[in-house]
């Protein structure tokens, strides 16, 4: 095989990992996509664009081929002015969603939203690349669904507001999700170069 049609995805995540992969297979994209677990370096800035530029050229000697990385973050607007946007993943660790819903009182004026920006180092033309994916919709009042992860169960997107994401299949979720529009931003870029 042409090395050229390898593209690693690094991430230690499986759920992240079998999303992209899903989508992959839809696109009918000419790479075959590798996971590869190694650990970036993950500073704390104060946008996700950062971190995900960050993680990449952490790694860039590490890897022999085209590879992306990901950052994402949710972000409650109302009534927590974003909270926990960069923060993400170190909250859910720490107090899970239980703990988000626990921060707000009213949910029918909750607005919230998932970023997604993957970072692309691309070989031939020896550059990153960085592209963005945005879902907006508010926080369920209790948690729902058990597909998906994170902090899946309490978002409601408003192109399907009857369903949290872990309500959603995965088909369903991928057709309008932050990661399925970045992603489907670096697919447009793959095929074209």
């Amino acid at each position: 095989m042409n090395k050229d049609q390898l593209l690693y995805f690094v991430t230690g995540n499986e759920h992240k990992f079998s999303e992209v992969s899903e989508l992959f297979q839809q696109k009918k994209i000419n790479y075959d996509l590798i996971q590869l677990d190694i650990n970036p370096i993950e500073i704390q800035a104060d946008t996700l664009s950062e971190v995900a530029s960050f993680k990449l050229k952490s790694i860039q000697n590490q890897v022999n081929g085209s590879f992306f990385v990901e950052d994402a973050g949710f972000f409650v607007d109302t009534p927590l002015n974003g909270f926990p946007g960069v923060y993400s993943s170190y909250v859910f660790k720490t107090i899970g969603n239980e703990g988000i819903l626990r921060l707000i009182k009213d949910f029918g004026t909750s607005k919230a939203h998932f970023v997604s920006y993957f970072a692309l180092y691309y070989t031939p033309s020896k550059k990153m690349f960085l592209f963005e994916g945005r879902v907006d919709g508010k926080v369920s009042s209790s948690i729902k669904g058990t597909q998906g992860f994170g902090y899946d169960p309490i978002f409601i997107p408003d192109e399907n507001p009857a369903k949290t994401f872990a309500e959603l299949s995965k088909k369903e979720k991928n057709e309008i999700s932050h990661r399925g529009k970045a992603l489907d931003k670096l697919i447009k870029f793959l095929k074209t170069h």
